[in-house]
C-alpha cells in the first residue's frame, strides 16, 4: 500500500516536498515513480527512480525543477518540487513496481501498486 501526502495550494514560483510511503513493500527493492493528472488531460510520468542503484529519470516538463529520492529507512520516496507553475496543477501519484525495465519506465502500466493521489493546485 502507497500512501502520498504534502500536496496543497501554492504560488507560482513555490516550492512543495511530496511524500509516499509505502507498508508492506520494500521499496528499495522497487522502481519507484511519480505520475499526474491534470484537469481533463490523461496521466503522465513525472519522474522514477530505478530499482537498481540510483538512477533517476525525469519528464521533460519538469526537468530541472523536480527531484524524486528515497529514504529506505522510512520505506518513503519524496518528490521535491520547486519553481512551480499552475501547468504543475495535478493529482499527483506515486507508483511501485518490482519488474520495470528502462523501456517501460514511463509507462503507468509498468506500475502495479498506486496511492490514491495528492492534489497540488498552483495559483497564478
Amino acid at each position: 500500500q502507497l500512501q502520498a501526502s504534502g500536496g496543497g495550494l501554492v504560488q507560482a514560483g513555490d516550492s512543495l516536498r511530496l511524500s509516499c510511503v509505502a507498508s508492506g513493500r520494500i521499496i528499495s527493492s522497487d522502481t519507484m515513480a511519480w505520475f499526474r493528472q491534470g484537469p481533463g488531460k490523461e496521466r503522465e510520468f513525472v519522474a522514477a527512480l530505478f530499482r537498481r542503484g540510483s538512477n533517476t529519470y525525469y519528464a521533460d516538463s519538469v526537468k530541472g525543477r523536480f527531484t524524486i529520492s528515497r529514504d529506505n529507512a522510512k520505506n518513503t520516496v519524496f518528490l521535491q518540487m520547486n519553481s512551480l507553475t499552475p501547468e504543475d496543477t495535478a493529482v499527483y501519484y506515486c507508483a511501485a513496481s518490482g519488474r520495470a525495465i528502462l523501456s517501460s519506465i514511463t509507462s503507468p502500466d509498468t506500475y502495479g501498486y498506486w496511492g490514491h493521489g495528492t492534489l497540488v493546485t498552483v495559483s497564478s
